[in-house]
């Protein structure tokens, strides 16, 4: 079982380095993905799976967590007030142009955002163009214009409980927060916020996966995917 597992990772990543232009020298405009849902629906495990399977030589993976507004211009007491988890609070203007210029075959320099203290680091990180930009977080869809330029949207659609023991525990052990300060957030805003906000962008997504079973399955049928769109893109008969 381990070794066809292996055999058919081995055979997809080959077709996707091959249909994502990786062996030509001409760049080729990427295919871009969305991975969506709720805060602790398991967007980063997928996100870093499809990584691994395909290699970070060919995926940009862009996380909307490092998208939200400095607020270094506001005392840490009205930083802490945020509603981090409203569309507003987050520079989609920014992140719909970074992915344009890696379109574009351009780098980019992406910010680095510091939760405990609701600011962006002075260091950025420079990203180059590949053939695949993956894109994360949870409100990717509900802003139309990046919504609209996402080739594939996916949904990791799991149960609230469970996804509010996760975001507890990784808040509480990442994110320097305290155990009440995260309670009074997922009862404040959290939930109110994935109700407008988040649960309704469903409905737009190609594909929903549950957040609750394994993700391999779902990444090898991506990969075959994505292997007929860059092949109809590139005009190849597939």
């Amino acid at each position: 079982m381990w070794m066809q597992r292996s055999i058919r990772v081995h055979a997809l990543s080959t077709k996707v380095q091959e249909a994502t232009g990786l062996k030509k020298m001409k760049f080729e405009p990427p295919v871009i993905l969305g991975v969506c849902g709720g805060s602790g629906s398991g967007k980063t495990t997928f996100c870093n799976q499809f990584v691994h399977l395909l290699g970070a030589d060919r995926v940009v993976h862009l996380k909307q967590d490092d998208y939200y507004r400095d607020l270094k211009h506001l005392p840490i007491e009205q930083r802490e007030l945020t509603n981090f988890d409203h569309p507003d609070s987050v520079e989609f203007n920014l992140l719909l142009e970074h992915i344009e210029s890696l379109f574009a075959g351009h780098e980019v320099a992406v910010p680095k955002y510091d939760f405990s203290t609701h600011t962006r680091n002075d260091v950025e990180q420079i990203v180059s163009a590949k053939p695949i930009i993956l894109l994360e977080g949870i409100l990717l869809f509900s802003d139309e214009a990046l919504s609209n330029r996402i080739d594939l949207k996916i949904f990791i659609d799991t149960p609230e409980e469970v996804r509010f023991d996760r975001r507890l525990r990784r808040d509480v052990r990442e994110r320097g927060r305290t155990r009440d300060s995260v309670l009074s957030q997922l009862e404040k805003t959290v939930q109110p916020m994935h109700q407008k906000f988040v649960e309704p962008t469903k409905r737009v997504a190609d594909r929903i996966i549950s957040g609750e079973m394994p993700f391999e399955p779902h990444l090898f049928d991506l990969c075959s995917q994505i292997v007929v769109m860059k092949q109809a893109r590139l005009g190849m008969q597939v």
